[in-house]
């Protein structure tokens, strides 16, 4: 197709994010990260050239968890796998869709990992996870360049226009004709509810403030968060294994939600848990539910789903999922690297999967297809990301049919790291009255309105 694109060149910056705030999920505590940031330059069949943007925190907390090697090797092993899928899409050489060309470099990618270990002399091997979110700035610049170089919003070509195969060629017969643009919307949804983040060492009420917390004029407190965003939608992170501290967690949150919105006026609440994999077994976010459901019924229906309560290897124990299931819908997210994973997770008694930008668009895009088909809810989560990075998390959920909005974290833990994107899209990120507006979501790509974005990038790498 004449829409078709080739990459011609693909260029990596990395730039380190302080956090405002220490940010708890799991086992771990993160106080800093780095920002990968990628320009893609393009030209299409016809000789068009457009040039792309993408970004992602290059987060191996999440990622890449090995306890047994230190962080700055997981780091740099996944920075470099950045650099090195950067030269692999630049030498692709080949024409065609976004899609097609992550889906004919995902092997690729696989084997630049196992190389970058090797290289490194990692004791484990980076796993596929990492590798997903090592790649995905370069992917959705090649997204974003696609659209810009044709003159369209990228998501308005997802479709035969635009596509030399429909999804059959990737979720098989039962997609024949079929195509993304069928389970996308036609236009970006004006309003998105966000999810607002409770930290495992998040501060709930004013009267816990001291001397030690942020004096720069932003909310602390969830209370003072609530307050001033109007949120409405809380997701709690849990510990997993301390069972009465996060029954009282949960029930303290619903408890000072309920207080604010009371004074500000009221809203339907909801709400998520996450222990982020440290639960041993299924049994024990059943306790926590039902336990939940006796002190406070009201808390409990208002829980929309538990996202990864047990261990990501799926395969290692093939728990079963389906008695946390009959309480509340439970969604697989760290396990999720693709289409068997999703497979094997529905036959484990998950009800639905967590979608995230830093797993590649291309490849979330069709997951979301396969889902929708298979009427399987779904989630768009995030990765505390900034910048370019949350404007397309965000974008990606005002296109798409989630259970509920969008998370997005980076307004709490990381303010400043989007204060050039927030010049253009104070919509986007800052929260107001629980929601987020993508009316600056213009123009050709994703988007972003690059030009009017002024940031000042470090030397590429």
């Amino acid at each position: 197709m004449n829409s078709d694109t080739r990459v011609l060149s693909a260029t990596p910056y990395f730039i380190e994010a302080a956090a405002r705030t220490p940010l708890k999920f799991g086992g771990v505590v993160v106080d800093k990260g780095d920002y990968a940031q990628v320009k893609v330059e393009v030209e299409t069949r016809g000789g068009k050239r457009g040039v792309g943007w993408g970004g992602m925190f290059v987060m191996d907390f999440w990622a890449f968890p090995e306890p047994s090697l230190p962080h700055p090797l997981k780091l740099q092993a996944m920075k470099e796998l950045t650099r090195r899928y950067c030269r692999l899409v630049a030498e692709h050489s080949r024409f065609g869709h976004p899609v097609d060309l992550y889906n004919e470099t995902e092997d690729g990618l696989r084997q630049l990992a196992q190389q970058v270990s090797d290289d490194l002399g990692l004791s484990i091997p980076m796993p596929f996870l990492a590798a997903l979110v090592s790649a995905s700035p370069t992917d959705a610049a090649v997204h974003d360049a696609f659209g810009v170089a044709n003159a369209i919003s990228t998501y308005d070509g997802y479709g035969a226009e635009f596509m030399e195969h429909d999804l059959s060629r990737y979720l098989g017969s039962e997609f024949a004709h079929r195509y993304i643009s069928q389970y996308l919307r036609e236009g970006y949804q004006r309003k998105v509810p966000v999810f607002h983040l409770v930290g495992g060492l998040d501060k709930l009420r004013r009267a816990e403030l001291d001397d030690s917390d942020p004096q720069d004029g932003l909310p602390v407190s969830l209370d003072q968060w609530v307050e001033r965003d109007g949120l409405f939608c809380l997701k709690v992170k849990l510990r997993g294994n301390d069972l009465e501290w996060d029954i009282a967690r949960m029930l303290e949150v619903a408890a000072v939600a309920r207080e604010v919105c009371a004074r500000i006026g009221e809203h339907p609440l909801h709400f998520t848990a996450d222990t982020n994999e440290m639960c041993e077994e299924p049994g024990y976010i059943v306790a926590f539910l039902e336990r939940v459901r006796e002190q406070d019924r009201r808390t409990f229906e208002d829980i929309l789903y538990v996202e990864q309560p047990t261990e990501r290897d799926l395969a290692a124990r093939r728990l079963d999922m389906r008695p946390i299931a009959r309480l509340k819908p439970v969604l697989v997210d760290e396990s999720l690297t693709g289409l068997a994973d999703m497979e094997l997770a529905l036959e484990l008694g998950w009800s639905g999967i967590a979608l995230k930008a830093c797993k590649c668009q291309s490849a979330e895009l069709i997951l979301a297809a396969r889902a929708e088909q298979m009427g399987v809810p779904y989630a768009i989560q995030d990765l505390t990301n900034p910048a370019l990075a949350l404007l397309h998390s965000v974008g990606m959920a005002a296109r798409l049919h989630p259970i509920m909005g969008v998370e997005a974290n980076s307004a709490q833990f990381f303010p400043a790291a989007s204060e050039p994107e927030a010049a253009v899209h104070p919509g986007l990120c800052q929260r107001q009255d629980g929601v987020l507006d993508t009316s600056t979501l213009q123009g050709p790509g994703l988007g972003y309105q690059i030009e009017r974005i002024k940031r000042a990038l470090p030397e590429p790498w």
